[in-house]
């Protein structure tokens, strides 16, 4: 048996702060919410967004997740959107060869990267 990805934890202080952050702002779509906290996305990979009770999940509040988010495109006005709803940026988007890339935190801090490929034709 081979294992696959069933989810990447997020943990956070206020869940409800988290959920509505996460859903409404982001646009990330809720799968199920819980007393576990809550999952986004209903196919593949999802993101677990968590309260921290445990001292270890304390500890992971506010840090980078290593999470990376794909806009296949839009991810400037995207950002817009954002910036306009009081995220905070921790890297503007910034356009590099592979790609376009911005940095924002959530209301506690963990910081996610947001991603979009080069338009086709461009070089990697």
């Amino acid at each position: 048996m081979t294992p696959d990805l069933y989810s990447i934890a997020i943990f956070v202080t206020d869940i409800d702060r988290a959920v509505t952050f996460y859903e409404k702002t982001l646009g990330l779509p809720l799968r199920a919410r819980g007393s576990f906290g809550a999952e986004f996305f209903p196919e593949g990979p999802r993101l677990g967004v968590h309260p921290a009770q445990h001292p270890n999940a304390k500890g992971m509040v506010g840090r980078e997740t290593g999470v990376t988010l794909h806009i296949a495109e839009g991810l400037l006005d995207y950002c817009s959107a954002l910036m306009d709803a009081g995220v905070t940026f921790v890297q503007e988007p910034t356009e590099q060869s592979w790609g376009i890339m911005a940095i924002i935190a959530d209301p506690d801090g963990n910081r996610l990267a947001l991603w979009q490929p080069p338009a086709a034709g461009h070089q990697h």
